[in-house]
């Protein structure tokens, strides 16, 4: 008779960077208890490698966007009621949910309406502090715990009524590679006079991204080019948008070299002198790298509806983690690429702006240390409850 038996995790990741964080979750977890975990539920292939067979085809909620889930709502309605039967059916000793919070949390509460026994943690913090922050409230309902990967995030919960919660910090703060390229940002100097100015173009993962940002950012890059300076571009994606950028960029006044593979990113995040970034993720891991950045974004016209729902005073990961205006940002009518490409300039070049903004990035990385990796302190979390549950009368 087997007294102990593995412990079975039920998760939902839908993007590629949920999936990173589930697969560094389970491999912590797994050295934690001295057995590997069973899976089951939603990822990719980075859960896949610890051996999920996932329910469907994660890409159905990583291209959701917020005019995307209106247009979708009743087969979003039926795939949420079968993810979280199919979840219930399996018994698990607990549920993580990560990020994609339009999916993901509506599964959880499903979830806890037919298994209300089974503990649910949500890994990554909706943005209860931008927008919606009775969700933090609604969510205490039916997940025992969130783990943060923002520093602010556990006190915002807090103050908001929210589900207890661990800051676990960014799996991109103990990166191997993002430290390499933060030490070579280190020890570059700025584009001089006359030199090259090696420029990061960033649009976005998803195709509604790519689709609204690369003409204004193709438009920067003509307006630098005529104003005089000498571009090395490099536009760093992912393999399935490749031939996506491709098209988009074929005419361009400089052409880019295109890298889908993440030691070519971290290279050309070492020698960057500036980047022109989609508001999100990437901003973050510029900031712990050091590039100077200018941050954009266009929003669809739903979400275009909802800004006078917005409570946050910046757009902005690192501004909101610094607390004070580190990043340019511009959005919708304002990203305009006149002003973008100037900004950009003093960024690439030895000014105040440059020096002003790599101080930011320093308080930055100070504000987000955490003395192990987030898959670790995730784990722990994790464990803990897991711990509380077998425990109590």
């Amino acid at each position: 008779m087997n007294t102990n038996p593995p412990v079975r995790i039920a998760v939902v990741a839908g993007e590629e960077s949920g999936d990173l964080l589930g697969a560094d979750l389970v491999r912590a977890l797994a050295s934690s208890l001295g057995k590997e975990p069973q899976l089951v539920g939603v990822g990719g292939q980075h859960l896949a490698g610890l051996g999920l067979r996932t329910l469907f085809d994660p890409d159905e909620i990583a291209l959701m966007g917020f005019t995307a889930v209106v247009a979708r709502l009743p087969q979003l309605a039926r795939r949420i009621a079968t993810t979280a039967r199919a979840l219930a059916e399996a018994r698990p000793d607990v549920l993580i949910t990560i990020d994609s919070p339009d999916f993901s949390l509506r599964v959880a509460k499903k979830f806890r309406s037919i298994a209300p026994n089974i503990p649910i943690v949500h890994y990554v913090c909706p943005s209860v502090w931008a927008w919606r922050p009775g969700r933090a409230e609604r969510m205490a309902a039916f997940v025992d715990h969130v783990l943060c990967v923002l520093p602010f995030e556990v006190e915002v919960l807090r103050r908001l009524g929210g589900p207890p919660a661990t800051y676990v910090g960014h799996r991109l703060v103990h990166d191997p590679a993002v430290e390499a390229a933060a030490d070579r940002q280190r020890a570059k100097k700025p584009a001089a006079a006359g030199e090259a100015v090696r420029l990061l173009v960033l649009p976005g993962s998803r195709r509604s991204e790519l689709k609204r940002l690369m003409e204004p950012f193709g438009e920067t890059v003509a307006i630098m080019t005529r104003r005089g300076l000498t571009i090395d571009l490099t536009i760093p994606t992912l393999p399935h948008l490749q031939e996506t950028v491709a098209t988009a960029t074929r005419d361009w006044a400089t052409a880019p070299k295109i890298v889908t593979a993440a030691e070519g990113k971290y290279d050309a995040f070492g020698a960057a002198d500036a980047a022109l970034a989609a508001s999100g993720t990437v901003s973050l891991e510029l900031a712990l790298v050091g590039v100077p950045m200018v941050s954009c974004y266009k929003a669809d016209l739903l979400f275009k509806l909802a800004y006078s729902f917005l409570t946050t005073w910046t757009g902005s990961l690192p501004n909101l983690v610094a607390d004070y205006p580190v990043v340019p940002e511009y959005y919708d009518a304002f990203l305009r690429p006149g002003l973008v490409a100037r900004q950009l300039e003093r960024l690439a070049a030895d000014t105040p702006q440059r020096a002003a903004q790599r101080a930011g990035f320093a308080d930055i990385t100070k504000a987000m240390a955490t003395d192990r990796p987030a898959g670790e302190l995730a784990a722990e979390a994790v464990k803990n409850l897991l711990y509380q549950r077998k425990t109590a009368p």
